[in-house]
């Protein structure tokens, strides 16, 4: 069985890839999922607001020995006392990137084109083999329009591409009012690759405590719908390799997205329900079900079932909506 697979230009032994999570930030796990046929890793996010925080607090420091003798500005506080230590996550992908034989790939979250941006130079001269740009950006300004938000995107595609001769992909979520059309912006952009669709995150509220919450829900397989439609209706139309995400828990939803036209499927909850080793059932059943059907390769069957290759496409659109809707009974 051959699950070779090329995402990004790059080659990885399996379609099935651990996606940004706390397990990928221990170089253990990373190599015990390479050992059980993940086909890359992907490190856990650095915000621009913790490489902006640590840059605030190196800058005070400096302005506040500008007065002092040169010596003094020796004794400076080891990073590991500052707000995020970047040198730790560089030295991450460092080791991972020289441990593993499958591509590391580093994972940046910011919504601006400021100077954070120079981190993802020391990413790339780090090792990593690629940059998923996790953008997550919520238009609290109500004067913020739709076209605005888009242009946000675009911006911080077009200075990461220009920065890096890395491969990017982006991290999207599933609020465009076009989708499609706005792959083909940030394709144009530099993106080389597209992850459908980031799970953002929403508060939650304590009435007792009157408090905002941080609420984080791992995802489930009937989550799967909206990223499998999408995934299916851009397969073959868009020269971006294409990386499902959400609701993977199963070999057979692994199936699923690449009949819709993955070239590689994304998880994170289903580690973190599992563990780690979980990755070896989804590969080993990803090889399985192959093998029953007399196939050699995910290449065989990655697409079938796109918006291009099914005899009704309409399936994918409003007229599917509307059979639903007429077949079903009480």
């Amino acid at each position: 069985m051959d699950l070779t697979t090329s995402y990004l230009g790059l080659e990885l032994k399996s379609p099935v890839v651990a996606s940004a999570s706390p397990l990928n930030r221990h170089l253990d796990n990373l190599k015990r999922l390479a050992d059980c046929g993940a086909g890359a890793v992907v490190l856990p996010s650095v915000f621009e607001e913790q490489i902006e925080r640590e840059q605030e607090i190196l800058d005070a420091l400096i302005d506040h020995g500008a007065e002092s003798f040169g010596e003094a500005l020796s004794y400076f506080p080891p990073q590991t006392a500052y707000a995020f230590d970047t040198s730790h996550h560089l030295s991450l992908i460092e080791q991972a990137a020289q441990a593993l034989d499958i591509p590391v790939i580093a994972s940046l979250n910011g919504v601006s084109d400021s100077g954070w941006l120079d981190y993802a130079r020391d990413i790339e001269k780090a090792g990593a083999a690629a940059i998923e740009l996790n953008i997550f950006l919520v238009p609290s300004d109500l004067t913020m329009s739709g076209r605005d938000v888009e242009a946000r995107y675009i911006e911080v595609v077009e200075s990461v591409a220009s920065a890096v001769k890395l491969p990017i992909s982006v991290k999207l979520g599933p609020y465009f009012s076009a989708p499609g059309h706005m792959a083909g912006e940030l394709v144009s952009a530099g993106a080389s690759g597209l992850v459908l669709f980031n799970r953002f995150y929403e508060p939650d509220i304590d009435p007792a405590t009157l408090t905002i919450q941080p609420s984080l829900e791992l995802s489930h397989a009937y989550e799967m719908r909206l990223p499998l439609l999408w995934i299916g209706v851009l397969a073959g139309r868009t020269e971006a390799s294409l990386a499902a995400t959400t609701g993977v828990n199963s070999a057979e939803d692994v199936v699923k997205y690449l009949l819709a036209g993955a070239d590689v499927v994304m998880t994170t909850s289903a580690l973190l329900r599992n563990g780690v080793d979980h990755m070896r059932d989804l590969v080993d059943g990803l090889t399985g079900w192959l093998k029953s059907r007399g196939l050699s390769s995910p290449g065989e069957i990655r697409g079938r079932m796109s918006h291009s290759n099914i005899a009704d496409p309409l399936a994918y659109e409003r007229a599917n909506y509307i059979k639903v809707l007429q077949e079903y009974t009480t």
